[in-house]
């Protein structure tokens, strides 16, 4: 069984800053890419930013050079830190792991539940 738990959402001012953890735990063999996903009132769930196994990242346009993606393998840990964050960051902050070895060869895909962020004043 395998867990993602994400942890660090709050309310934030505009301009404020919050780091995003992600936890896997559980039966695994290899974590390979991490991403972070967000959906905010009445949007459809979106790619907030992804990192690979070896390193290379990805970005929303909306949050390049605001947003930050990292991970700690030894950790199984995958980290997202948000600055300058704007009220249209607003959203519910979704872990995801899209091919996660559970075993050798053998992937699946697992969602976090979720942390909620807010930026208002």
């Amino acid at each position: 069984q395998v867990q993602l738990v994400e942890s660090g959402g709050g309310l934030v001012q505009p301009g404020g800053s919050l780091r995003l953890s992600c936890a896997a735990s559980g039966s695994i063999f290899r974590l390979n890419a991490m991403g972070w996903y967000r959906q905010g009132p009445g949007k459809q769930r979106e790619l907030v930013a992804v990192i690979r196994s070896g390193g290379s990242t990805n970005y929303a346009d909306s949050v390049k050079g605001r947003f930050t993606i990292s991970r700690d393998n030894a950790q199984n840990t995958v980290y997202l830190q948000m600055n300058s964050l704007k009220p249209e960051d607003t959203a519910v902050y979704y872990c995801n792991a899209p091919d996660l070895e559970v075993v050798a060869g053998s992937t699946f895909g697992y969602w976090g539940q979720g942390t909620q962020v807010t930026v208002s004043s």
